[in-house]
């Protein structure tokens, strides 16, 4: 079985202790790749050193929401400076995490949306994919990604939208990222919507160290449970774990523009 995380948070201070060894698990579990992605300026340098030392990281580079009160205008300049020094280089894949979070209710929501167009806006310059973060906001976000018609599209990070917003992200050339949430028994409304899903709309992620999944509840996740999240999710989607590993790398690898 090979695998592709899409989204992980490996430079976090949570895997300062084992990240080397971790690593090794996933290889030898078959994590063949791993997307780290950037939430706020002060953590780009330290992700980009961490996947300079290991040619299987990929990094993206973004402003999450949830840290919007941190973000200053400056470094929306900054990530484009960011990007475009860095534009063809091998291990750089993507604008994100960013997006819209109206489930923190704190957070200003014409600050959000303006943060989410400026980065929407930096990912078709560059021509990137966009990696998204969508709390209780998918109709913004689909309304403001038509009026973008990004070229090439990206991923919905955590889905857990409906069937009908699953087929406008599709439409749009999003695929949707699935991790730890559906492979939860109380999940039982996402998990109906996987079973109508088409494969080649799906792609496999972890978002560890946060979202862990039923079979490691309570722990930090980790990339090295994505084959566990794949066994449990194949079945809702009609696969083979190995159909969906495969399947769901292919996916990535088409997004990403990787060779497969």
């Amino acid at each position: 079985m090979r695998l592709i995380d899409t989204h992980t948070h490996l430079d976090f201070p949570d895997f300062d202790a084992d990240r080397d060894a971790l690593l090794a698990r996933c290889r030898a579990r078959g994590v063949e790749r791993l997307v780290v992605l950037g939430v706020y300026r002060d953590n780009w340098q330290r992700l980009w050193d961490l996947v300079q030392g290991d040619s299987r990281l990929h990094a993206a580079f973004g402003l999450h929401p949830a840290y919007l009160d941190a973000h200053r205008p400056e470094h929306l300049d900054e990530l484009r400076a960011w990007l475009q020094r860095l534009a063809g280089h091998r291990q750089l894949c993507a604008v994100g995490e960013f997006g819209l979070d109206y489930f923190l209710e704190h957070l200003d929501r014409p600050r959000q949306q303006a943060l989410f167009e400026a980065q929407l806006g930096l990912a078709a310059e560059f021509e990137l994919p966009a990696l998204l973060h969508v709390r209780r906001a998918h109709a913004p976000t689909i309304a403001t990604l038509k009026r973008f018609q990004l070229k090439r599209g990206g991923i919905i990070h955590a889905f857990a939208g409906s069937y009908e917003e699953a087929r406008e992200y599709l439409k749009l050339g999003f695929r949707l990222g699935l991790g730890g949430a559906p492979t939860w028994p109380q999940a039982k409304r996402l998990r109906k919507v996987l079973g109508q899903l088409p494969a080649e709309a799906l792609v496999l992620e972890t978002d560890s160290p946060d979202m862990a999944p039923a079979m490691h509840p309570n722990q930090r996740n980790s990339p090295e449970y994505l084959p566990d999240i794949c066994a449990e999710l194949a079945p809702l989607v009609g696969l083979s774990p190995d159909e969906l590993a495969a399947t769901s790398s292919r996916n990535a690898c088409e997004l990403f523009a990787w060779p497969s």
